[in-house]
């Protein structure tokens, strides 16, 4: 799988998890140059809370379009360590 934003790779991996019809990928798959930390929040009731990363590829950011459970509760422990993608990055094969 791919998650391309603007032209751009932002991640790939062979090693995605799906939870409620996204792609989580390995933290280790993302482009980390492209991520701008953010100080958004949301909690999910079973997941836990999520913090987000913005995009920036070309000059153009892509506010909060990329999340993360830094610590997942028990119930979503198979998204430890990994990130997803909306706001328009299309994730492909």
């Amino acid at each position: 799988m791919r998650a391309i934003w603007n032209g751009t790779v932002i991640a790939s991996s062979d090693d995605t998890v799906v939870v409620e019809g996204n792609h989580y990928f390995p933290a280790d798959s993302v482009d980390r140059s492209l991520l701008r930390d953010s100080s958004t929040t949301s909690v999910c009731p079973w997941k836990g809370t999520a913090s987000y990363y913005s995009l920036e590829v070309d000059g153009r950011t892509n506010t909060d379009a990329a999340w993360f459970y830094p610590t997942p509760k028990d119930a979503a422990a198979e998204i430890a360590d990994r990130v997803a993608f909306w706001k328009g990055v299309d994730v492909t094969e």
